[in-house]
């Protein structure tokens, strides 16, 4: 029997209870999440370049609000790229859209959602992208250490 892929999610909302109910749809969908109420406290924003080896990558989808305190989240999918990193499969979620804003998520090639948003919406996104993982594709490990000692 084959073993199921697992995932990996990096999330970033500061509203303590929608990271806490985000948190739970991911696990749920067998993920392993590491979450964080602000970009400038992950350990990716803290990196002046992406530390995945060649044939890795730190987390299969980054699921970020758009306004959150000291840095939106479009400033570190910006920041991100701008490091290389191999993560392509990012949602930003806002209440607050501006016309500037989705074309610049648009241009990052960022999935974008609505608050409120409905489940079922997230859910269709979530299966399109875990339809593209590799099953056979590496996870670096130093992200994840790094998020275990920064709680």
């Amino acid at each position: 029997m084959e073993a199921a892929v697992s995932f990996r999610a990096l999330l970033l909302e500061d509203n303590a209870s929608i990271l806490k109910l985000l948190t739970g749809l991911l696990q749920d969908r067998g993920y392993e999440v590491l979450g964080f109420s602000s970009p400038v406290i992950c350990p990716l924003q803290m990196i002046p370049e992406c530390r995945c080896g060649a044939n890795q990558r730190c987390t299969d989808i980054i699921v970020s609000d758009l306004q959150m305190p000291a840095m939106t989240g479009l400033k570190f999918i910006e920041n991100q790229r701008k490091k290389n990193c191999k993560c392509r499969q990012v949602a930003l979620i806002s209440a607050n859209w501006t016309e500037e804003d989705l074309v610049l998520a648009h241009h990052l090639k960022c999935a974008t959602f609505t608050k409120p948003f409905f489940f079922k919406e997230l859910d269709a996104w979530l299966d399109e992208v875990e339809a593209t993982i590799e099953p056979t594709r590496e996870l670096c490990n130093w992200v994840q250490d790094q998020a275990s000692l920064s709680k």
